[in-house]
């Protein structure tokens, strides 16, 4: 299969909430986030029919389930990101720099009595401030435990994935899903979003549901959505019918695919490098001794021995060309 071409399709949004539910009784809050790399939109659609179906939905809803838009600004121009990505940010020397800046500009600003803070600070900045406010104000409310998922897409086509960082809640979380399931690939890259809030009390993981522009990956978006709500704990297992539809999609989405899986390594590119991943590998792949994985200026990036090739970058954006994985017996 050939790769997909790189294109930018403008999203209008509204405000940085897409919506809310919450139900009459106590119990956990689901927090999605959608659209953090600007690129990749299937996950406001599939929140927004999520959203509408518990709301419709006659069951008793336990807690809250809000959705937000991610990187608002880049998704109004169909970008991934507008001044730097805004998945590497969330480390926590980054975000206390971040609010010391903006603390400092605030207060120059006021001195002298006219706004100029917005012009010291990029769009990401702007963009990461409004998210933290959004969040902790979610988590502040909270009646009970805090959940997070990050929703993604790729811009190689493949089967929807799950990724977390390893600790007991997480792993029970996201083993309710049918789905391929990685390890370790929040140790290979410093700053993601779901890492910075697993280390705020969230429970969390990040999905990736899919190419970018297949229709397909809405779907599978939703169906995750779904189930994490339902491993949460906001309805019980047999309360949304649809559930049972969504964990049978998911569970056949990953064909030969091993359930369990680790990254090894990261293959990370800079500008001036001329990579190029070789076309036809899909966001999981397999990949045997010796095979050609990409080329760069040094020539040819081949498979050290048998293992997986993880988020094949076929777009212009990103520092990330690869990740090298390896099957495992579970997480």
């Amino acid at each position: 299969m050939s790769s997909p071409p790189s294109v930018r399709v403008p999203l209008a949004l509204e405000a940085r909430e897409i919506g809310c539910v919450a139900g009459r009784l106590p119990g956990p809050t689901l927090i999605a986030i959608a659209g953090i790399h600007g690129n990749e939109q299937a996950g406001i659609k599939s929140a927004r029919r999520v959203l509408k179906r518990l709301a419709c939905a006659d069951i008793d809803l336990r807690g809250e389930f809000v959705v937000f838009a991610g990187n608002v600004s880049a998704m109004r121009e169909g970008r991934r990101y507008l001044a730097r990505d805004l998945n590497r940010a969330w480390t926590d020397a980054k975000v206390a720099d971040l609010e010391a800046r903006a603390a400092r500009f605030e207060g120059v600003s006021a001195s002298l009595g006219r706004d100029q803070s917005v012009h010291a600070l990029d769009a990401e900045d702007r963009e990461q401030l409004e998210i933290l406010a959004a969040v902790r104000a979610v988590m502040a409310r909270a009646r009970g435990s805090v959940y997070l998922v990050d929703l993604h897409t790729t811009s190689a086509y493949g089967v929807p994935f799950a990724l977390f960082g390893d600790t007991a809640p997480q792993r029970a979380f996201v083993s309710a899903l049918p789905l391929p399931i990685i390890k370790g690939l929040e140790e290979q890259v410093e700053g993601v979003l779901s890492a910075y809030w697993t280390r705020r009390g969230c429970v969390t993981f990040a999905v990736e549901g899919g190419q970018h522009h297949d229709q397909g990956s809405v779907d599978n978006l939703e169906a995750v959505l779904l189930l994490a709500a339902q491993s949460a704990g906001l309805f019980a297992v047999g309360d949304v019918e649809d559930a049972v539809a969504a964990h049978a999609l998911l569970e056949g989405r990953r064909g030969s695919l091993p359930r369990f899986m680790e990254v090894v390594r990261r293959h990370a590119i800079a500008p001036g490098d001329g990579f190029t991943m070789e076309p036809g590998f899909r966001n999981l792949d397999h990949a045997h001794t010796g095979r050609l994985l990409a080329r760069d200026r040094t020539g040819d990036i081949r498979a050290p021995h048998d293992g997986l090739v993880m988020l094949p970058l076929y777009q212009p954006e990103g520092d990330d060309g690869f990740f090298w994985g390896r099957a495992v017996a579970s997480v």
